[in-house]
């Protein structure tokens, strides 16, 4: 019986086992690793490049930070530029009240005592030192006179004693010799006074 060749081909293919070898298993292998690592096949940069790369970086942060270095050193001196301004114009308003004091105390200053009564005088100085005051307190200053209230160390300075013989009036202050100030509520001259003791009592 005669055999065709299209039907002896066609047997073959049937029939052949499948692949087998270093081809094969190449071809698997290079499929499972493009499936779990998809960066394989990229091309892999050159070790020269990434350091250029890297030390590019490098310098834009280096140059970001002084930047950033200069414009916190300038912030910090215009505070401190405006703290100062501020603290001088407070100044200036406290000067500016104190100005009408001064011109008082120069009409005084130049009052001919020989043709002004005492009393007129006494009355101009009353009020000046009333106006003074006046002012001394809204900017702050506060007046320390403790006579009669108990001695306070952290705001009087004893200078002398002078003896008692009531318990009540011990470590009292007496007298008060130089008036004290606080200003705004920090003590800046304490109060020198004379404070009642019963030891020295005879």
């Amino acid at each position: 019986m005669e055999v065709k060749d299209n039907d002896r081909f066609s047997s073959d293919r049937e029939t052949a086992p499948p692949k087998t070898g270093p081809a094969a298993d190449g071809a698997d292998i290079a499929s499972t690793d493009m499936d779990t690592n998809p960066g394989a096949g990229l091309p892999v940069e050159p070790s020269y490049e990434a350091i250029r790369r890297l030390e590019n970086e490098a310098a834009e942060l280096r140059d970001r930070q002084l930047r950033l270095a200069a414009e916190f050193d300038n912030y910090r001196k215009r505070v401190a530029r405006e703290r100062v301004e501020l603290s001088d114009r407070a100044q200036a308003a406290f000067v500016i009240r104190l100005l009408d004091v001064l011109d008082d105390m120069d009409r005084i200053a130049t009052t001919d005592v020989r043709n002004t009564p005492a009393e007129s005088l006494h009355e101009a100085l009353v009020l000046v030192d009333r106006k003074l005051r006046k002012e001394l307190e809204a900017a702050g200053v506060e007046r320390i006179d403790p006579a009669g209230a108990a001695f306070n160390p952290a705001e009087h300075e004893a200078v002398s004693t002078v003896p008692t013989n009531d318990p009540g009036q011990d470590h009292k202050v007496s007298a008060t010799f130089q008036t004290g100030y606080r200003f705004k509520g920090q003590l800046v001259r304490p109060a020198r006074v004379q404070v009642y003791s019963v030891q020295g009592a005879g």
